[in-house]
């Protein structure tokens, strides 16, 4: 089956920076919509038409992966704001009511890069934001989208954040 939008296709893939350290490696292959939302741009680009058994390596400058990185993204905000626990590295897909920083993007979700007794540190930018980046992939296979995952341009469960938002192993708060 033809990669045409659209469809599911699996992948695996190993993905480092331009200096050649590892980011990360997706040796199980994972499903992901194609034609929606689970894929950057260039990634849906080098699939286009091509089938199981396809490898291309890419490489993806800041602006066609996870943007320049964004120093307005970093704030700080008080930490009697947060729950009991909190740890670097956690994520909040939106900010506790309270918070004092305008004009915040509401549809970004915010890591904790530093914890101080009175306040804590959040960052908007994706953990990939300014990096260069080189993708070896691999289609493992490909198959025709279910209607509910059509509907919802993703396949909806594929966590995999590498191509989507929260880095591997860390904590997302809603």
């Amino acid at each position: 089956m033809l990669i045409i939008a659209p469809c599911v296709v699996t992948l695996s893939w190993r993905l480092e920076d331009t200096l050649g350290n590892l980011i990360d490696e997706l040796a199980d292959p994972i499903e992901f919509f194609y034609g929606g939302d689970d894929l950057l741009d260039k990634v849906e680009e080098a699939l286009a038409d091509q089938e199981a058994g396809f490898r291309a390596k890419l490489h993806l400058e800041p602006e066609h992966a996870f943007g320049d990185y964004d120093a307005g993204l970093v704030f700080f905000e008080e930490r009697a704001l947060f729950p009991e626990g909190l740890e670097v590295g956690m994520q909040f897909e939106s900010l506790p009511d309270g918070c004092k920083t305008d004009g915040l993007p509401l549809d970004t979700i915010y890591t904790v890069t530093e914890i101080y007794p009175t306040h804590v540190v959040l960052d908007g930018n994706h953990p990939l934001a300014g990096i260069a980046l080189r993708l070896d992939l691999t289609v493992r296979d490909v198959r025709a989208a279910s209607q509910d995952e059509i509907e919802q341009r993703s396949v909806g469960d594929s966590s995999i954040m590498v191509l989507g938002t929260a880095p591997t192993g860390q904590q997302r708060t809603h």
